[in-house]
């Protein structure tokens, strides 16, 4: 599976009315990783026949068609993946979207950030459980990604929070704003994805330099990647370092409507939650 970012690929163009209200915040399973392996799976069935047809090497037959099966395999899970995360299925990407918010003990007065916003899923949210927020969403908004900033202005339009919310084009890496600049900073499996920073690291302390004293964070992403955090509680301790007065983890995977076919490491299985106050 590709890494997850929120803001996932949309699900095709609008073309109804009751698509035009309704944002589509597509699914993190996109259908290219579903059909890719189908097909390299139907190449080896091929290959197998050919070679049974050839009367090849029985070995090279039983390879050929393992490799077909596994392909195959593959597919099929990923299929399943997507609706889990799908609303028709358990609704586990809304959910875990929602985990951002569940964990933010906020006030709802003043301003918060969005950092990686993708197609302003949680940027919305946030201003829709907050009437009284401001809201700015940041996202590079890659060529390898179907949306944009017009995407997510569209989206908080149908939401009915346009007048509450910005959207920016910016790199995680370098925000374009002062030193504790807002009261709340959030971000949803976004800082993994920044490719102009090796240590991610230090993508979480420029997040947090735009935080307020007294503000709040909650940051999700692929935490338990050691290459990329390594040991989490050196992490959250690191984090405590910079001026943070409280800061804890959580595993998303823990979570009781994970099902158990999503708590893979390629899958949630490295998902985690930093939350705290500075």
């Amino acid at each position: 599976m590709e890494q997850f970012k929120d803001g996932e690929l949309m699900n095709g163009k609008n073309t109804g009315s009751a698509a035009t209200h309704k944002p589509d915040y597509g699914n993190w399973v996109s259908m290219r990783i579903i059909y890719g392996p189908a097909v390299v799976g139907f190449l080896f069935l091929i290959g197998a026949v050919v070679f049974a047809l050839f009367g090849l090497n029985t070995l090279f037959i039983a390879i050929a068609a393992l490799v077909a099966v596994l392909f195959f395999l593959m597919s099929l899970y990923f299929a399943y993946a997507r609706y889990l995360f799908s609303p028709r299925g358990h609704n586990v990407q809304e959910q875990i979207r929602g985990l951002v918010i569940s964990n933010l003990e906020w006030s709802g007065r003043g301003s918060a950030l969005d950092i990686g916003c993708g197609n302003g899923a949680i940027a919305i949210k946030l201003a829709r459980k907050y009437p009284m927020a401001k809201v700015t969403g940041i996202d590079y908004w890659g060529k390898g990604w179907e949306y944009s900033k017009n995407v997510c202005e569209k989206n908080a339009a149908m939401s009915g929070v346009g007048d509450r919310t910005a959207f920016h084009k910016a790199s995680a890496s370098k925000l374009p704003f002062e030193d504790e600049s807002f009261d709340v900073v959030v971000s949803n499996l976004t800082f993994h994805e920044v490719r102009d920073t090796k240590d991610k690291r230090a993508v979480v302390k420029e997040a947090l330099r735009v935080l307020k004293k007294g503000g709040v964070f909650v940051f999700q992403d692929l935490f338990l990647i050691k290459p990329a955090y390594g040991d989490i509680d050196d992490l959250v301790n690191t984090i405590k370092g910079w001026g943070i007065d409280d800061a804890k983890f959580i595993k998303t995977k823990d979570e009781p409507f994970i099902p158990r076919a999503l708590k893979l490491p390629f899958m949630v299985g490295t998902m985690g939650i930093i939350a705290g106050k500075k």
